[in-house]
């Protein structure tokens, strides 16, 4: 990590670890403008501050996207931006931008991976998305494929979600994928928090929750993943004890990038089944424009859904109790 001298507005920041130093000086761009952020103390919104000080105008939802790697800086503009950032890091002009790729393949023939809303894009209504994301490493959410997931639902007999099991297959697409990024929003109505418990193959990362109950949370692999290499992991989201007795009808997973095949499942509580349940589904280009088809409800009081190469967009059950 080569300093600026002289520079009155560069951040002093100590010597860099031998790790920062190598990354700095092979990349990959995310990993490297991660770690660097890392290490000078700030969060985003200082780094945005400082940037905006510097006459460079850029949101902290950008420089979330390129420290996980979701986008990358492109054209004059962008590139402007990162040597101010270069300099309010400390860095040697050309630090970072040696480290930047060629430009990303765009239009008909480009990889599907290119046309992924950023996690920030799925949930519009959530404003503070973006610096929740920015607290935890989102790096790995580009590099995994979703093979398989089931979302078991358990509804009381007040007709509250208790919680949700969810079982997930997912296979690395790069060498040392570990960790998976959970976002979460229970709807508690005081803006209460789930709890997130690791089952089976992962551990509970950082996590950081806003005043609404908004949740982002890292699951961390046993260990790190090759290329090519599968994972299956567990974990329960347990609703707040408040919700019971706040009824809700539907259950929605929101997905930014395709899953080959999903399950939802709500068991409800047999004492007080729904009157009907039906699938709905929406793509991302029309999240209000709702696909629905009836479902059947089990004598047990359970239902599900089934979907094939579902996402980007909106899959889910809704029910009238």
């Amino acid at each position: 990590m080569t300093l600026t001298a002289g520079n009155q507005n560069a951040l002093a920041v100590p010597e860099p670890s031998p790790e920062l130093t190598e990354l700095l000086r092979t990349g990959p761009f995310p990993a490297a403008l991660r770690a660097v952020i890392q290490a000078s103390g700030l969060s985003l919104d200082r780094v945005q501050y400082r940037l905006r000080a510097r006459g460079a105008s850029v949101s902290v939802a950008t420089l979330s996207n390129w420290q996980s790697g979701r986008r990358q800086p492109e054209g004059d503009a962008s590139f402007a931006v990162l040597a101010n950032l270069e300099g309010v890091l400390g860095l040697a002009p050309s630090a970072l931008r040696a480290l930047v790729g060629p430009p990303r393949p765009r239009g008909r023939y480009a990889p599907s991976t290119t046309s992924a809303p950023a996690i920030e894009e799925m949930w519009t209504a959530k404003d503070g998305l973006a610096t929740l994301l920015s607290t935890v490493d989102t790096s790995s959410d580009a590099l995994l494929t979703r093979l398989s997931q089931h979302d078991l639902v358990e509804v009381d007999a007040s007709g509250a979600q208790r919680g949700v099991r969810v079982r997930q297959v997912l296979r690395a697409d790069a060498d040392g994928v570990d960790r998976w990024v959970v976002v979460y929003a229970p709807g508690h109505p005081l803006g209460e928090a789930a709890e997130l418990v690791p089952l089976r193959h992962c551990a509970l990362g950082r996590s950081a929750v806003d005043d609404t109950g908004l949740m982002v949370a890292e699951l961390l692999f046993e260990v790190p993943l090759a290329r090519g290499e599968t994972i299956m992991m567990e974990y329960d989201l347990v609703n707040p004890a408040g919700m019971s007795g706040h009824s809700s009808d539907v259950f929605t997973r929101k997905f930014r990038r395709p899953v080959r095949d999903y399950l939802a499942e709500v068991q409800f509580d047999p004492a007080a089944p729904p009157r009907r349940c039906t699938q709905i589904s929406a793509p991302l280009e029309q999240p209000t424009q709702f696909r629905r088809r009836a479902l059947t409800i089990s004598p047990a009081g359970a239902v599900h859904a089934v979907g094939l190469d579902v996402g980007p967009g909106t899959f889910g059950i809704q029910w009238d109790l």
